[in-house]
């Protein structure tokens, strides 16, 4: 299957809401049920047939194509351009239309895990004779993100900022369809934003601007909880992903990774190669990363240990993030969105939560 359509992702972002974690890898490289995040989207890109990615990256931009390569091993000609400067979202588009030449381009905000129907997009896109289709999504709390209305034949009718009131629950998911042309329009060499000047100016031209709308799985993985849950639904097969490197489950375990016999792993955890979790523990909804360690009775749910951290014996952690190479003593109780720095030592007992 082949299609004449090409994709860019922008994958440039310092992630600075999942630091410590973002430290040492990008937001998009990060392991993500077993595999870095920017892998599933890959996988889904090929299904459909796209076989030209570009990715535009910036923030550790090396890290990408020591990882990734050319692209071959998974069946994709990948290119990489770097940002020198901030370009914003359009900028950032605009900035690799050098190495396009397809008649229409799928691009995506590289945070975002999403279930929607790529090829079903694309071919809205092409029905519509649109010039650029943008993915909404309908979500159960709009306030927290701008609105996107449509119309009875599903066309764009405006972009509105953040409110209390949402006349729509439909969100700009991230996810669009460029006509060619269109991206050719944007002015280069200084940052452009697509919310607020590519996508107000093509309404105010009359371009034909639509609206792919759906209910499929949405989730912007930019904070630890959702970093945690996204990795989870992707584990347990909420969200289909060819990537997925194991069948789905209630926890996916790497080469090398050993849990004692009386431990348990579930919830969509993740426990990476050469971890280990010892007699007694409970990992729930986790993410551990290569080589970390869960010591006896300890309980880690919701969390993120990064490689090579240790938790001691009879610890406690609940949606919490450890950088990595930390140590987190025996007896500890680490709570509600806690962040330990890289290489950080808490002695045993040496935080606490509760009195006891």
């Amino acid at each position: 299957m082949s299609t004449d359509a090409e994709a860019v992702v922008l994958v440039g972002g310092k992630g600075v809401r999942l630091r410590p974690l973002t430290l040492s890898a990008p937001k998009p490289m990060l392991p993500t049920a077993g595999v870095p995040f920017l892998s599933h989207l890959l996988s889904r890109l090929r299904a459909i047939g796209v076989r030209h990615v570009v990715l535009g990256t910036s923030y550790k931009a090396e890290v990408f194509a020591e990882h990734f390569g050319d692209g071959s091993e998974l069946g994709l000609d990948l290119e990489y351009v770097v940002e020198e400067e901030p370009m914003d979202t359009a900028g950032a588009i605009r900035n690799v239309a050098d190495r396009l030449s397809a008649p229409d381009v799928l691009v995506f905000n590289g945070d975002i895990l999403s279930g929607v129907d790529l090829g079903a997009l694309l071919a809205a896109h092409r029905a519509d004779a649109a010039d650029v289709t943008l993915h909404l999504v309908r979500v159960d709390d709009p306030r927290r993100f701008g609105c996107v209305p449509t119309d009875a034949d599903g066309r764009v009718t405006a972009f509105l900022e953040k409110t209390d009131d949402p006349p729509v629950d439909q969100i700009n998911a991230g996810c669009y369809v460029f006509r060619r042309e269109v991206i050719d329009a944007i002015p280069a060499g200084r940052p452009v934003s697509v919310e607020r000047e590519t996508f107000p100016g093509l309404l105010a031209d009359g371009s034909r601007v639509a609206g792919f709308v759906d209910s499929s799985y949405w989730l912007d993985m930019g904070t630890p909880a959702a970093f945690v849950r996204g990795s989870a639904d992707l584990v347990r097969g909420v969200v289909p992903s060819a990537a997925l490197p194991g069948e789905p489950g209630e926890a996916l375990l790497l080469p090398g990774a050993e849990v004692a016999a009386d431990a348990v792993a579930r919830g969509g955890s993740t426990v990476g190669a050469g971890c280990t979790v010892e007699a007694g523990a409970r990992v729930d909804g986790s993410t551990l990363f290569d080589g970390a360690r869960v010591g006896a009775d300890a309980v880690v749910e919701r969390s993120v240990l990064g490689a090579g951290a240790v938790v001691g014996p009879g610890a406690v952690l609940r949606d919490v993030v450890v950088g990595d190479g930390a140590t987190i003593g025996a007896g500890c109780e680490l709570l509600d969105g806690l962040r330990v720095w890289p290489g950080v030592e808490l002695p045993p007992g040496g935080v606490r939560f509760s009195a006891d």
